[in-house]
């Protein structure tokens, strides 16, 4: 079955950076598009980046050049953030879209001092 794992959450002060790791499996992750997503509290879910199988990306302007996606031959994406705000504190998910929609559990980040 199709299992999206993420990690690398916590608290970051204002300014800093984190990494955040997907772990996909029970699909053909080489050849499907992945996407971070987030939710901040009490408001809706926002798209962040997609990447698709031929390395293209994909960034929403509210965080274009401050976050990067990529992905590794093993089956897992990455979400790097730098310049953390206040407002970037949500729970980030992963997803892929392979006829229906499947998430991740999510990871909490939250930037405060």
């Amino acid at each position: 079955q199709v299992q999206l794992v993420e990690s690398g959450g916590g608290l970051v002060q204002p300014g800093g950076s984190l990494r955040l790791s997907c772990a996909a499996s029970g699909f053909t992750f080489s050849s499907s598009a992945m996407n971070w997503a987030r939710q901040a509290p009490g408001k809706g879910l926002e798209w962040l980046s997609t990447i698709y199988s031929d390395g293209s990306t994909n960034y929403a302007a509210s965080v274009k050049g401050r976050i990067t996606i990529s992905r590794d031959n093993a089956g897992t994406v990455y979400l790097e953030m730098k310049s953390l705000k206040p407002e970037d504190t949500a729970v980030y998910y992963c997803r892929v879209d392979l006829g229906r929609t499947y998430w991740g559990q999510g990871t909490q980040v939250t930037v405060s001092s």
